[in-house]
C-alpha cells in the first residue's frame, strides 16, 4: 500500500505511530524501506508517538520529522534473547523428559536437559543477534544521518531515558502533543487549522487499490504459511498439513495458475506433517509450475524443510533460517506417579516390548536406543532432501547444518538459499521461470472474514476460546508461553526452532 500510495495524486503523506507494531526484523525492515522509497518521491512522513519500542522506532527514523509525546521515551537498548530452563522444576516434580536429538546446535530440547545455554546454543544464538542488530542499526542509521558507531554508543549506555535525551541525541526532532502533529500535517498540505485532515487506513485504502488492480487470467498464487507445521487442518496461525497440502493441489490443477510463491514464516514443528508439504512442493514442480520461496522473519527447521526443494529461495538479510535438525522429546511422569503420589501400574504382556514407549514405567536402554535411532533416521532424511534440492553432498550439508541457525546473510555465503530479496523480488522471479509478463497475484489460504471466523472458533474447528482468552492473558505477561505450551504436547519427531527473540 505504501508502493501503490506513492504514485497516487491523491495521496499527500503518510501519517505513522508505530507504538504497537509486534513484527519481526524482516517485515519491519520490509515497512522501512517502502517509507524510504516513499520519501524519495517527494511526499512527507510525519511519526508522532507517545512512546517508541525499538521495533517501531525504525520506522520512525524513516520519517521526515520523528515527533514524541513530551513524557514520552524511545526504547533503544539492543537485542536479546531469553530462554528459561525447566531442568529442576522437573526434577523436583519427578517428571523425566526422554530427549533424543540430532545436530549438536539443535537447542530444542535444551530448557528440559540443561540449566543453562550450550556454548553451541550461545555461538549460534549471538551470531544471528549481531547480524540483525546490526541491520537494524543501518536502517537508523540511514534514516537519521546518525553514524553506527554512535548509535551503538547511545544503546550500549543506554543514554535515552526520556524525551529530552532523546531530542538532545537526535533521536526524534520535536517534543510535541498529538494536536501539533495535526497542525504539522495542515502546514505541509496548506490547510487551515479549521480543516479537517482525510485520512485512510492501509486495510481502507487496500480496497481501493484493488479495484483498480490487474485483471490479468494469468495468475501467481501467493501461499502464505505462517506459524508452525502441524499434522491436521490445523487452524489460522499454525500450519496443518491436510490443509496446506490441499491448497497446493488444487493451485496444481488450476490451470490459471502459472506458478506459486510460498511465503514462509514458520519456525517449523512436526516433521512428518513436514514431509507431507515438501510432497506437494515437488509434485507442482513435476507438473511444471514453479515455485519460489520468500523467506519472512522465520523459515526455519520444519519451515526449511519445505523450502528446500523450490525452484529458487529467497531469504531478507535478517531472516532466520537453517536449523537442520530433528528431535524427539517425551514427558515420562513415572517416578512423579511411583514416588511422590504412590500411583503404581502393574502390566501383563505379550512380548518383550509390548508395553514399551509408555509413561507408567521406566524406560530400558533398548526402548531408549529405538528412540535415538528413530530421531537419527529423520535427521538423515533431512540432510538427504537438502543435499539432493542444493546439489551439495549430505557431508557438506551435515557441515553446515546440525541443527544450528544462520541469518539470511549466512545462509546465502554457505549455500542454503539462492538470493536475498523480498517478496515481491519473489514473485517476479516466479514470473520469469514461468515465462509470464502480463499476470495477477492470488492469495491463500482464503481469509474468513470475522463473522465466519467466529463461527468458526465456537463451532470447534479452531482452537477453544478459553485458551485463546489464557493465551491472550498470558502471553502478555509471559512471552514464553506459547513455546512452552507447544514445546510440552509434542510426541512425534520435530524440525523445530525455540528460540525466542526480544526485537
Amino acid at each position: 500500500m505504501i508502493h501503490a500510495a506513492k504514485d497516487d495524486a491523491k495521496i499527500r503523506g503518510i501519517y505513522l505511530n508505530p507504538t504497537h507494531v509486534g513484527l519481526g526484523t524482516v517485515k519491519t525492515a520490509q515497512l522501512a524501506d517502502a517509507l524510504q522509497d516513499f520519501r524519495a518521491s517527494g511526499k512527507w512522513v510525519l511519526s508522532y508517538a507517545e512512546y517508541y519500542p525499538q521495533g517501531g522506532y525504525v520506522l520512525a527514523a524513516q520519517a521526515d520529522t520523528v515527533m514524541l509525546n513530551p513524557i514520552g521515551s524511545v526504547d533503544f537498548r539492543g537485542y536479546a534473547s531469553y530462554v528459561p530452563f525447566f531442568k529442576e522444576l522437573l526434577d523436583k516434580t519427578g517428571i523425566k523428559m526422554q530427549i533424543y536429538y540430532a545436530g549438536d546446535f539443535k537447542s530444542a530440547t535444551e530448557p528440559f536437559r540443561r540449566t543453562e545455554m550450550s556454548p553451541e546454543n550461545k555461538l549460534q544464538t549471538r551470531e544471528y543477534l549481531d547480524d540483525a542488530y546490526t541491520h537494524y542499526l543501518e536502517k537508523v542509521s540511514k534514516g537519521r544521518k546518525i553514524e553506527v558507531a554512535r548509535l551503538y554508543e547511545i544503546a550500549n549506555t543506554m543514554r535515552s531515558q526520556n524525551a529530552e535525551d532523546a531530542l538532545a541525541l537526535g533521536l526524534v526532532d520535536q517534543i510535541a502533543y498529538r494536536d501539533q502533529a495535526d497542525d504539522w500535517m495542515r502546514r505541509r498540505m496548506g490547510l487551515s487549522k479549521e480543516d479537517d485532515i482525510t485520512m485512510l487506513e492501509p486495510k481502507e485504502y487496500h480496497l481501493v487499490w484493488k479495484r483498480s488492480s490487474s485483471v490479468s487470467k494469468n495468475r501467481i498464487a501467493i501461499v502464505y504459511a505462517e506459524g508452525e507445521i502441524i499434522p491436521g487442518k490445523g487452524s489460522y496461525g499454525n500450519i496443518g498439513d491436510q490443509r496446506y497440502t490441499k491448497i497446493l493441489a488444487d493451485l496444481r490443477e488450476n490451470d490459471r495458475v502459472k506458478g506459486v510463491v510460498l511465503r514462509i514464516n514458520s519456525p517449523g514443528g512436526n516433521i512428518l506433517a513436514s514431509e507431507n508439504i515438501l510432497r506437494e512442493v515437488k509434485l507442482l514442480r513435476e507438473a511444471g509450475k514453479p515455485v519460489v520461496v520468500s523467506m519472512g522473519d522465520y523459515a526455519a527447521s520444519g519451515g526449511y524443510y519445505i523450502a528446500a526443494d523450490a525452484d529458487s529461495i529467497f531469504a531478507e538479510p535478517t531472516t532466520l533460517t537453517g536449523s537442520i535438525g530433528v528431535f524427539t522429546m517425551i514427558p515420562n511422569p513415572y517416578a512423579l506417579l511411583n514416588d511422590k503420589l504412590g500411583v503404581r501400574f502393574d502390566t501383563v504382556r505379550t512380548g518383550e516390548y509390548s508395553a514399551s514407549f509408555t509413561p507408567f514405567f521406566e524406560w530400558s536402554d533398548a526402548e531408549h536406543e529405538s528412540m535415538q535411532v528413530r530421531t537419527d533416521e529423520y535427521y538423515d532424511l533431512f540432510l538427504t532432501h537438502v543435499s539432493k534440492a542444493r546439489n551439495k553432498t549430505k557431508e557438506e550439508v551435515h557441515t553446515i547444518a546440525k541443527g544450528r541457525i544462520w541469518s539470511g546473510d549466512r545462509a546465502l555465503a554457505n549455500g542454503l538459499v539462492d538470493r536475498l530479496g523480498s517478496l515481491n523480488d519473489a514473485i517476479s522471479s516466479t514470473a520469469t521461470l514461468a515465462k509470464i509478463d502480463d499476470y495477477r497475484t492470488s492469495e491463500y489460504p482464503r481469509v474468513l472474514n470475522p463473522l465466519n471466523r467466529l463461527i468458526s472458533q465456537i463451532s470447534g474447528q479452531e482452537v477453544s476460546m478459553y485458551d485463546r482468552y489464557l493465551e491472550a492473558r498470558l502471553a502478555k505477561h509471559i512471552p514464553h508461553f506459547r513455546e512452552l505450551k507447544s514445546l510440552l504436547s509434542y510426541t512425534e519427531p520435530m524440525a523445530r526452532l525455540p528460540i525466542l527473540f526480544d526485537f
